[in-house]
């Protein structure tokens, strides 16, 4: 991890097209402002991991539904 010290005002600029400023301190929270192309996406860590989770757990599922799939017994049309 990397560990920066900024001002109020002063920025970081990441992959030449993001920027991070520093907007406001007060006591232990910082506001932070961010500047980033249309295609990036942004998403606080505790939604991205309650997305990834719900990815795994239906990939999982699909997964399992295809095992099912697969080893059930064929029907014969006409029958």
């Amino acid at each position: 991890m990397l560990y920066l010290t900024r001002k109020i005002g002063e920025s970081v600029i990441i992959n030449d097209d993001i920027e991070v400023t520093v907007i406001d301190i007060r006591g232990k929270s910082i506001k932070l402002g961010f500047t980033f192309p249309t295609t990036a996406t942004v998403l606080r860590r505790e939604i991205f991991e309650r997305i990834q989770e719900e990815n795994r757990a239906a990939a999982a599922g699909s997964d399992a539904l295809a095992e099912v799939m697969k080893n059930r017994p064929q029907r014969k049309s006409g029958s």
